[in-house]
Order: C-alpha cells, then structure tokens, then sequence
C-alpha cells in the first residue's frame, strides 16, 4: 500500500507529485525528487508496482482526494 501522507507531507513534495501527475516530468525525475528522503522509498515502490502510467493515474486521484487541482 502507498503512504500518501507520506508522500504529500510537504509543499515541495506536492509540487513535484503534481508535476509528474501532470506529464510534466519523467518517472526517473519523479524518483529523483525523492531520493535521500523518507518519502523516497514510497516512490520507488509506486513507480515499480504500477509502472509510470498507472502511477501518474494514482497520483492525480490521490491529489484530487486532497483538493489539490491537477490539470491533465
């Protein structure tokens, strides 16, 4: 299971899960904004368990679920 909270905990975080959310960025990018972090292991396992696509998919639901606006 994903840690979203984890994952979300803070703004810069959030910039950089939209971003990828929003094709703006790579998976290898994405992983990149969180590598040496906390939150860097919960990216590697979404990237790896659900490929880039279905990641991105997660990441603009889970960011919906949070209110954040994610244009598409």
């Amino acid at each position: 299971m994903i840690n979203w909270t984890q994952l979300l905990s803070k703004t810069t975080n959030v910039k950089a899960v939209t971003k990828f959310a929003e094709g703006k960025t790579s998976g290898t990018e994405f992983y990149s904004s969180f590598a040496g972090t906390k939150a860097g292991g919960t990216a590697r396992y979404l990237l790896r368990q659900h490929g880039v696509t279905y990641a991105r998919r997660l990441a603009r639901k889970a960011l919906r679920r949070r209110g954040v606006t994610v244009n598409n």
